[in-house]
C-alpha cells in the first residue's frame, strides 16, 4: 500500500471524481438497457471494457497472477455478473436516486456476511446499522404504494434489494482482492471473467452489436476503469474512515443525473428515505470501515 497522503483532501477529491464517473457510467448503462437489455448492455460494455484494460495490462508488462488471486477474480467476477444485471434492469424501471438510495443498504448487510464468512462477532452497531437501514426501505417501498403504483417498480426494488445482497458479499471478496492484486490487475481479470461468465447465456439473451450504440458502450467502459482507478488511487492513499462519507455524494449524482438526461424527480420520501439508509451504511462502516475499499470496483 502507498504512503499516507500528507493532504487528506486530496484522496478525499479524488474519490469524489470516482464517484461521479461511477454515478456518470450508471446514466450510460440505463440508456444502453433500455435500449438493449440490461444483460447486452452489460456483456457489450464489459467486452470493450476487456479490449481498454486488455491495452493497460499489456502496456504496463502486469506479470500473470497466482492461481489464488485467479480463483479470487473469478468469484469475483461472478458475483458482479449477476448483480449488476440485476442492478442495470432495476434503474430501467426505477428513478437513478431511488436505485442507488436502496442501494446504500448493502454495507449494513456486509456486516452479518462479515460475521458469518469471516467469524466475527456481530456488535451492537450492526443492530442499529439495520434497523436505519430497514425503516429507510419501508418509508420508499411504502411510499410506492400510494396511489397508482407500477408492479414493474416494485419488482425493479426487488431487484435492487438482491442486487445489495450479493454486493454485500462482493464487499468482503473486494477487500481481500485488493490486499492482494493492483487496480490495472483487478479491472482486467474482472471484464475478462465477466465476459465468459455472461457468454454462458449469450445464445438465448445476447442481442446483437449495434454501431448505434458504441459512443454509449465505450463511454461506459470508459468511465468505469477511470472510476476504478480513482478510487483504488485515494483508497491506497487514505484511511478508509476518511474517504467513507465520499462514497454517499453517489446519491447526489444520481438525483442529478437522473434529472438532468432522465427527467426524474426526487420525491422527499425517496430523500428521507436514502437519509435513513445512509445512516445505517455510515454506522456499519465505521464499525468495518475496511469493508468500502474498493466498492465501486465492479
Amino acid at each position: 500500500m502507498a504512503d499516507l497522503h500528507p493532504r487528506p483532501i486530496i484522496p478525499f477529491l479524488v474519490a469524489a471524481g470516482g464517484i461521479a464517473c461511477f454515478s456518470l457510467m450508471d446514466v450510460a448503462m440505463k440508456s444502453l438497457s433500455l435500449a438493449m437489455g440490461a444483460y447486452s448492455a452489460m456483456y457489450w460494455r464489459s467486452l470493450l471494457g476487456l479490449i481498454l484494460s486488455g491495452l493497460l495490462f499489456a502496456v504496463y508488462r502486469m506479470p500473470m497472477p497466482s492461481a489464488g488471486n485467479l480463483k479470487i477474480h473469478l468469484f469475483r467476477s461472478m458475483l458482479v455478473s449477476v448483480f449488476a444485471v440485476l442492478f442495470f434492469w432495476a434503474i430501467t424501471v426505477l428513478p437513478l436516486a431511488e436505485a442507488i438510495g436502496l442501494s446504500f443498504i448493502a454495507p449494513v448487510i456486509a456486516l452479518f456476511f462479515a460475521a458469518i464468512i469471516l467469524g466475527e462477532k456481530i456488535g451492537r452497531e450492526a443492530f442499529i446499522a439495520s434497523a436505519a437501514g430497514i425503516g429507510g426501505i419501508a418509508i420508499i417501498v411504502l411510499s410506492k404504494f400510494s396511489g397508482d403504483y407500477d408492479p414493474k417498480a416494485l419488482w425493479g426494488m426487488a431487484a435492487v434489494m438482491a442486487s445489495a445482497v450479493l454486493f454485500a458479499i462482493n464487499l468482503i471478496i473486494a477487500r481481500k482482492q485488493a490486499q492482494r492484486a493492483g487496480a490495472i490487475e483487478i479491472v482486467f481479470f474482472a471484464n475478462l471473467f465477466i465476459v465468459a461468465c455472461l457468454s454462458l447465456v449469450a445464445p438465448w439473451f445476447l442481442m446483437p452489436f449495434a454501431g448505434v450504440h458504441l459512443p454509449e458502450l465505450s463511454g461506459a467502459a470508459f468511465l468505469s476503469i477511470v472510476s476504478l482507478l480513482l478510487l483504488s488511487w485515494a483508497y491506497a492513499r487514505a484511511e478508509a474512515q476518511v474517504l467513507i462519507p465520499v462514497e454517499y455524494t453517489g446519491f447526489v449524482w444520481a438525483a442529478l443525473f437522473g434529472w438532468l438526461f432522465f427527467a426524474e424527480k426526487v420525491t422527499l420520501t425517496t430523500i428521507a428515505g436514502t437519509a435513513m439508509i445512509v445512516a445505517g451504511a455510515v454506522i456499519a462502516a465505521r464499525a468495518k470501515p475496511k469493508l468500502v475499499v474498493a466498492s465501486e470496483l465492479g
